[in-house]
């Protein structure tokens, strides 16, 4: 609302005069509104080379933060490194595994979808970090429960003969493939993993159930035992053990499955595995 001009008191001043005034208050003003106008914010000020440092700085302390699982400190430092370089597709790419980690999963999406459209722009020496990306963006629709669109990415890391670990792609894709019921073809696409690294404990561990819930107990249990003997961390050595369990109580043989649910609870107590494997020995004992 303009300021009322009959309000102001200059009585030495006629209608004109006061209409200077007002004028000349404004003139006065205007250099302020206009410094005020064209300020950079501060992500934006400094040279080139600065924010390119600045942006950089906040990127691997966001990694730092990422590496030690501090994921809200991380999110922050990566939210700041794009503000000031918005064209980083590394960045995006760790973005996307801090709102992953979040539970954001969409935005953790978009983040990987940006970054393959930035490293896509700066050509084949951003190829690795394209390949990383959609490894990523695989994974993440298997626990989107989004298995075609996994696939999808998948089939591309694998039949691209530049990715140096195309057995990671098919044990997302084989794995993706059995939530879709597709048995005989996820039975065949993990196979080929294994064909690939015939010790990749991700892919035994996939075939193992596959073939475990598919009835196929002698071929899963050797499956099962070698993935446990690669040492994959105690998370996974308690669901392996709990597996094998499983299967020994199906066989008959209460002993070793006894023997293998002892084993889940002591390697992770506290983890979704070790209490249903105490669970599970309350029932047997």
């Amino acid at each position: 609302m303009p300021y009322p001009l009959h309000r102001l008191r200059r009585p030495r001043l006629g209608p004109r005069g006061a209409h200077l005034s007002v004028l000349g208050m404004a003139l006065a003003a205007l250099p302020l509104a206009l410094g005020l106008a064209c300020a950079k914010p501060p992500s934006q000020q400094g040279t080139e080379e600065e924010r390119f440092r600045r942006a950089l700085a906040h990127r691997d302390l966001g990694a730092d933060h990422l590496q030690h699982g501090d994921n809200a400190l991380a999110l922050r430092e990566l939210l700041l490194s794009e503000e000031i370089n918005p064209k980083d597709p590394e960045t995006e790419s760790g973005l996307a595994e801090a709102f992953r980690r979040q539970g954001h999963l969409k935005e953790a999406e978009q983040h990987l979808l940006r970054c393959i459209e930035l490293a896509s722009r700066q050509g084949t020496s951003a190829r690795s970090t394209i390949q990383l990306a959609r490894l990523n963006l695989s994974s993440l629709y298997v626990q989107m429960e989004r298995y075609p669109e996994s696939i999808e990415q998948s089939k591309m890391l694998a039949s691209d003969p530049t990715f140096t670990a195309p057995w990671i792609a098919l044990n997302n894709q084989g794995w993706a493939e059995f939530k879709l019921g597709r048995i005989d073809q996820a039975r065949q696409t993990l196979g080929l993993a294994l064909q690939y690294k015939d010790n990749f404990w991700r892919a035994l561990l996939n075939l193992g159930i596959l073939e475990a819930q598919a009835g196929h107990n002698a071929e899963a249990l050797p499956l099962l035992t070698r993935a446990l003997a690669q040492k994959p961390g105690p998370l996974t050595e308690a669901e392996i053990n709990y597996r094998i369990a499983e299967i020994y109580v199906s066989m008959g043989e209460r002993d070793r499955a006894l023997s293998h649910l002892t084993a889940a609870v002591q390697t992770k107590p506290s983890g979704e595995w070790g209490k249903r494997s105490e669970d599970y020995l309350k029932i047997l004992r």
